[in-house]
């Protein structure tokens, strides 16, 4: 009887100690699950900050297409020689379809460097919308406010970039009313462009 008592703790201590062995490093099983369900609050509570910023990459890059056509249809009717003025309009459509272009880049891959770009663009549009009392400012003040806002400001680092990377399960549809918008301004996009095309 004493035999077999003996036997049976030396099998629970060799039970154990190939427990140990088998990986002696690894982080409690509960601490793991504790940081993924706390790596996945965080993104859903910034799910929708995270989709409007890259919603403004799309807009950025419908808006810098349509400025580099501008820009380059000026410059050829400054080549051709029509008009004089043409030129430097020309000149300054066209680069600010590209840094507009390289921000856009930017939002949609949630880098930090495209806020400084983004704020900069639509600081001005806003302005010469006030000024003009033309459309789309309040949409270039609901950039500001998630460029400049405590959530748009955390989605758009490294930090948040890790926590994508790991709750990739986590995600959120473009709504259907976006898609609809998206494509309403690019066609006035293109019926402006192509008015412009058109008067030279």
């Amino acid at each position: 009887m004493l035999r077999k008592m003996f036997d049976s703790l030396n099998d629970e201590r060799h039970s154990e100690a190939m427990e140990m062995e088998i990986n002696p490093y690894a982080a409690p099983q509960s601490q793991v699950l504790q940081t993924t369900t706390q790596d996945e609050l965080i993104r859903r509570e910034h799910i929708n900050t995270e989709a409007s910023i890259k919603s403004v990459g799309i807009l950025y890059y419908i808006g810098a297409l349509a400025l580099v056509s501008i820009g380059v249809i000026g410059l050829n009717t400054s080549a051709r020689g029509k008009s004089g003025f043409d030129l430097p309009l020309g000149m300054m459509f066209l680069l600010l379809g590209v840094g507009m272009g390289v921000a856009a880049y930017g939002l949609r891959r949630l880098r930090s460097w495209a806020r400084i770009p983004t704020i900069i663009i639509s600081s001005i549009a806003l302005i010469i919308g006030l000024i003009n009392l033309s459309g789309g400012i309040l949409i270039h003040i609901i950039i500001l406010a998630k460029m400049l806002g405590k959530q748009g400001q955390f989605v758009m680092t490294p930090e948040y970039q890790r926590i994508i990377a790991a709750t990739p399960h986590v995600k959120r549809k473009t709504s259907v009313v976006v898609w609809v918008l998206l494509i309403l301004l690019l066609i006035i996009l293109i019926g402006i462009i192509a008015a412009i095309t058109l008067g030279k």
